[in-house]
């Protein structure tokens, strides 16, 4: 049986490749067709078709009565998308940002994971928390829409990056495209889930834990695949839009959709509550200012995010199996390693801002 969840896994992957391509082609040909810049459709279209994977493992976990993998799944996921899937965009190639990340995306990111802390606090996502989270989201998407269609139409708005060297599809093309994307995609992250949630059970880990880590990785592929594709074809905006949008998605989708549908909410256990929550926004809140600092993700900071999560599955997968280094490592995390971060970008964050005031400085005094 274990060969078999390996095969699925491996099999799961090749789709995601797959997937990411064609969704990635029929998306930049319709943002070029409809006149909506490629960073508005990543936000809206290609998010919503990446997280697909998370919204039927939630409500596939929520219809079995397992709340604890519906909330991993969305925390977990959130979390690798911004320390694991944007850390290694941000190896492979440094990542641009547009100012209206900067101003307005990355800001509702960071009030709906606030919103999501707060409402979580009970225990419970109720009905109530559902219509706020999804009203957040259907927000971000309209005011996402109107932006775009009138940067698409200002011909003072230029792209940030160069514009991929293949030929646009017709529309009809770009549609299938964009549809054969997202199957593959959410199939590829069902056989990939499927063969990593049965390995990991078959060690014995809690389903919090694989919610939190093997799924939400698993799910959070999708995120990968797309954006390294588009970085590749020369779409940084698709790339990053598409992995914050994922965060928006989520939250007021995967999350709040359920709780809305689902009589009684969704459940949210003690273990997310005290520790992956605030993780989770600790992500959104660290992604703002390195953002801002110059507008780009340097491949250091890329790399530290990757780090960071590195340490964070570490320290999951100690604690569920109650490994016996799980102390020391937890001492060393919180006195030496996340200070050590902390200073260090704050350090970097002040030094950026100041080049950056004495820039703005400098060409104040040289206008006449």
């Amino acid at each position: 049986m274990q060969i078999l969840d390996i095969v699925l896994v491996v099999a799961g992957l090749a789709l995601l490749i797959a997937g990411g391509e064609a969704l990635v082609r029929g998306a930049s040909t319709l943002a070029t067709r409809v006149g909506i810049s490629p960073l508005v459709i990543g936000l809206v279209v290609v998010s919503a078709a990446t997280s697909a994977p998370e919204l039927a493992v939630t409500v596939g976990a929520v219809l079995r009565g397992e709340p604890d993998l519906a909330v991993g799944n969305v925390v977990g996921s959130n979390i690798a998308n911004i320390l694991l899937i944007l850390g290694i965009s941000a190896i492979v190639s440094p990542l641009v940002i547009k100012r209206q990340l900067v101003r307005f995306d990355i800001p509702i990111m960071v009030g709906l994971s606030v919103l999501l802390v707060v409402v979580s606090l009970d225990g419970r996502i109720s009905l109530v928390d559902g219509v706020l989270l999804f009203a957040g989201l259907v927000f971000h998407a309209v005011m996402s829409i109107v932006v775009g269609r009138r940067d698409g139409r200002d011909p003072t708005v230029q792209p940030d990056s160069e514009a991929p060297s293949d030929k646009p599809l017709p529309l009809w093309l770009a549609g299938i495209f964009l549809l054969v994307g997202i199957g593959l995609l959410v199939l590829g992250a069902q056989l990939l889930v499927t063969g990593a949630v049965n390995i990991a059970t078959g060690l014995g880990v809690s389903s919090l834990v694989v919610g939190l880590t093997v799924v939400a990785i698993g799910t959070s592929l999708p995120e990968l695949a797309t954006s390294i594709v588009a970085l590749r074809r020369g779409e940084t905006d698709m790339a990053v839009g598409n992995i914050v949008g994922s965060n928006i998605f989520n939250i007021g989708m995967v999350l709040g959709l359920p709780a809305i549908i689902f009589s009684g909410g969704i459940p949210v256990p003690t273990a997310a509550i005290s520790l992956d929550l605030p993780l989770m926004l600790a992500a959104a809140v660290a992604l703002l200012p390195i953002a801002f600092t110059g507008f780009i993700i340097k491949r250091w900071e890329g790399a530290l995010f990757v780090v960071l999560y590195v340490a964070y599955t570490v320290y999951l997968v100690l604690t569920s199996t109650e490994n016996d280094g799980a102390d020391g490592f937890t001492t060393v995390m919180l006195w030496f390693v996340l200070p050590l971060v902390a200073v260090t970008l704050i350090a970097v964050t002040s030094f950026e801002v100041g080049v950056y005031r004495g820039r703005a400085l400098t060409k104040a005094d040289r206008a006449p």
